[in-house]
């Protein structure tokens, strides 16, 4: 992945301008709580009373916020609205965020403002209600459409094309004919289309689709619901690249972003999400961010990293068409958390072993040349397995929590997708410090709205429960350990104690990092008896998010060892943290994909989550540890 200059982008495109032609929408969003329902005298129905509303620039609108948002310097736009209230609220908005509406006309017949009303309901949304499906678009309005945007193109540094809706403007032959000469016409100024029906359209732009479009595009017979392969969407982008003679952006949702131009096909991979996601609005970004970039002259590769990024602000924003700030922009993208290799990660028949054996080698071939002294070990799940079954805990304490005084009397649907949101927040968090897992908790809670707001605890109180309930456990187990009845090799994966005698006795420096409480990880060690393997390099949560453990070991050796002598860093770990954090700083990364219960043998579902997280090897267990030494470079 080549190095994104964010700086430079975000400094440069405040001197940007960009037009926005297309179908510009209202979303609106009404909060019911039928705590206030009453009986309609006139209808005898229940009423649904709104206790908020909200209101944001959808479709095209979107995509001219999102360019306000990430700093570009004038937004102008073109489009119509009806005579109606949304027309005037998209005014009043647009006015509110500085972006030009002179291009926005008003058709008074045939046209109403398009709207779309999404009662949210107990964190719910019911079924939308739409404005706008029979729309006109009057030859005259068209005319006046195009000669606007014609008017201002010398001063434009881009122009994005969107198509959001079958009855927009688009549906007009007269405009669409106005378009494509005006495009015809100036060759050398850049257009962009984003359309969900009419890419073949207006050739000369540069096209953004997403693969199933593209492979739809060229002959294929996928669905919107198929995985289409890696592969699949690279042929289908080079196709349609030579054939418009344009840069082309294939979006892969969670799998990233495929540049194909002339110099060929570039892969911008995903960014790994913690936490519930809303792709509404995620597109309009991508394409704002890979626009904007572009008109402050990066390549499409940098430019479609930059819109990715943008992209990854606004999924985590719920219920919302979100947006990206300039700084919200430099968070995720300062130090991103990419997704690697999903195709390899999700099909066990793509696995390539290490002369025969059970090491999985992710890359093209085994790493060489190294001589390993510094070796960082997550514990539980690496090692230990005295907290197998904490997801077991951790999950029926998140669902009682979230539903709170309705935990008794919630409806399936309902239980069941509190469920699954649960088990997806703890798959995607597995690694990370316990605090910050009960963070996300405290705001799921908010998020399904069962629990009064000031009922909801925070993150310390959410964990003192959940501690109560695993350390339980723990004490239980390391009960049957001190009476005999059970022995280390009970509660540790296959061959790991000896693994990590055999590198202390070769001089490697052993480190213990965890998110866990570093007290807890500092007695069981001591209690299973190879604390001092690490002399007392060994570390763990201390109740501050800002201090992550496993972030800080690896500093501190980098800083110890030095960038020449990165290669001689490895990390071991069932969770995607430690190897998304040693893979940032070019260190080996080495899954260990283990089964806790049986303590040998394969995961799959580790070995998907350590793949895409970046693992260099992936090993069920140490019991193949002697062909390990041999590809550390350890005696």
């Amino acid at each position: 992945m080549r190095t994104i200059d964010l700086e430079t982008i975000l400094t440069r495109i405040p001197r940007t301008r960009i037009g926005v032609i297309g179908d510009f929408c209202l979303d609106v969003y009404w909060d019911v709580d039928l705590s206030r329902a009453e009986i309609s005298v006139e209808t005898k129905q229940p009423t649904r009373p709104v206790r908020g509303q909200r209101y944001s620039l959808g479709g095209a609108g979107n995509v001219a916020h999102n360019l306000r948002a990430m700093g570009v310097g004038q937004v102008a736009v073109y489009g119509v609205t009806g005579h109606d209230p949304f027309g005037y609220q998209m005014r009043a908005l647009m006015a509110s965020l500085g972006i030009g509406a002179d291009g926005l006309l008003e058709q008074t017949e045939a046209w109403i403002t398009h709207a779309y009303i999404k009662p949210i309901e107990a964190g719910r949304e019911a079924n939308r209600i739409d404005f706008g499906n029979y729309n006109r678009l009057a030859d005259a309005t068209a005319r006046q459409l195009v000669t606007k945007l014609e008017q201002d193109l010398p001063s434009l540094d881009a122009v994005i094309i969107n198509q959001q809706v079958v009855n927009g403007i688009h549906l007009s032959t007269v405009f669409q004919d106005g378009l494509k000469a005006l495009i015809n016409a100036h060759p050398g100024a850049r257009f962009f289309l984003d359309s969900r029906d009419l890419s073949q359209l207006y050739a000369g732009s540069i096209r953004k689709l997403n693969a199933y479009e593209a492979t739809k595009l060229v002959g294929g017979t996928y669905t919107p619901q198929d995985v289409i392969s890696l592969d699949e969407a690279g042929r289908a982008g080079q196709k349609l690249a030579g054939a418009w003679g344009k840069p082309v952006f294939v979006t892969r949702g969670d799998r990233g972003c495929l540049v194909v131009d002339a110099s060929g096909i570039q892969a911008v991979p995903g960014l790994h999400i913690i936490g519930g996601v809303d792709p509404v609005g995620a597109g309009d970004s991508m394409l704002a961010g890979l626009a904007a970039a572009m008109a402050a002259g990066r390549d499409p590769f940098i430019a479609a990293a930059f819109g990715n990024f943008a992209a990854g602000v606004t999924v985590q924003k719920l219920h919302q068409t979100g947006t990206a700030t300039p700084d919200e922009i430099r968070a995720i993208g300062t130090a991103p958390d990419y997704i690697f290799q999903p195709e390899k990660a999700e099909d066990l028949r793509a696995a390539r072993y290490y002369h025969g054996s059970e090491i999985e080698i992710t890359g093209d071939e085994a790493p060489a040349g190294l001589a390993i002294a510094h070796a960082i070990f997550d514990h539980d799940g690496t090692i230990s397995v005295l907290r197998e079954g904490w997801e077991k805990i951790m999950e029926p304490m998140m669902v009682k929590a979230i539903l709170g005084p309705v935990y008794a009397t919630a409806d399936e649907t309902t239980y069941h997708k509190v469920i699954n949101r649960v088990r997806t927040f703890i798959d995607s968090t597995t690694g990370v410090q316990t605090l910050v897992q009960m963070q996300g908790m405290v705001r799921l809670v908010a998020e399904f709205g069962f629990v009064p707001k000031a009922e909801i605890l925070d993150e310390h109180g959410y964990k003192a429960i959940y501690n109560h309930a695993l350390l339980e456990l723990v004490k239980q187990r390391l009960g049957k350990f001190e009476r005999g009845e059970l022995t280390v090799d009970d509660f540790a994966i296959k061959g790991a104690v000896e693994f990590l005698s055999h590198l202390h006795g070769c001089g490697v420096k052993l480190y213990l990092a965890s998110g866990s409480d570093e007290s807890d990880v500092i007695a069981e060690a001591q209690a299973l008896g190879y604390a001092h393997l690490f002399e007392g390099r060994i570390y763990g949560a201390v109740g501050d998010v800002a201090k992550e453990a496993k972030k800080i070991v690896m500093d501190r050796i980098l800083n110890a060892v030095g960038a020449a002598n990165v290669q001689r860093m490895a990390a071991f770990g069932d969770g995607p943290v430690e190897i998304r954090e040693i893979n940032k700083r070019g260190g080996l990364a080495v899954g260990i994909a283990s089964d806790e219960v049986r303590r040998f043998g394969l995961n799959t579902t580790k070995r998907s989550r350590l793949i895409r997280a970046g693992a260099d090897l992936v090993i069920p267990d140490f019991s193949q540890r002697t062909i390990l030494y041999t590809i550390l470079g350890i005696n």
